[in-house]
Parts: C-alpha cells; sequence; structure tokens
C-alpha cells in the first residue's frame, strides 16, 4: 500500500516535470504545477483503490496518472491572445 502511494506521487512528479518541460508559457508557476500534479495523483490512487479494490497496482497507478493528467489540464490557460470584437452600436 505504501509502495502504490509513493508510485502514484512520482507518477505525478513525472506528469509535473513533463508538463512544465514542456508547456511552460502556458502553465501558472511551477510549484503549483507540481502540488497539483502530486495531489491528483494521489486522490486518482485513492479513487481508483476505492473503486477497484484489492486491484493490481499497474491499475491504480494508471488511475492516478489520469486524474493527474486530467488535474493538470485543468491549469492550462490559452495558447494565444483571446481576440474580442467590438460589436458595432
Amino acid at each position: 500500500m505504501i509502495l502504490e502511494v509513493l508510485g502514484s506521487a512520482a507518477v505525478g512528479l513525472v506528469l509535473a516535470f513533463a508538463a512544465a518541460h514542456r508547456l511552460p508559457h502556458r502553465l501558472p508557476t511551477r510549484p503549483l504545477v507540481f502540488a497539483t500534479a502530486v495531489a491528483g495523483a494521489l486522490f486518482g490512487d485513492f479513487v481508483t483503490h476505492s473503486a477497484l479494490g484489492q486491484a493490481p497496482v499497474l491499475l491504480s497507478v494508471l488511475g492516478a496518472a489520469v486524474v493527474s493528467a486530467a488535474s493538470l489540464s485543468l491549469l492550462l490557460r490559452p495558447a494565444g491572445r483571446l481576440r474580442r470584437r467590438s460589436v458595432p452600436a
């Protein structure tokens, strides 16, 4: 159980590092990215473990990766400037 949690946290850190390295201009500060990814991974591990019970560790870590990636996707900002057109009066 402890190794499952540590593995999920490690997956969250790897995803956070990959996202921060690949998309630094679209993400907020690095500490927020790392904290969000690890918290998402731990929550994903908890949900997967609760839903599947004593499933193989690989499934729990996969669930952790999915929830961590979804949490990181919520932090993304738009790539370009938003174009706002004024409506003629």
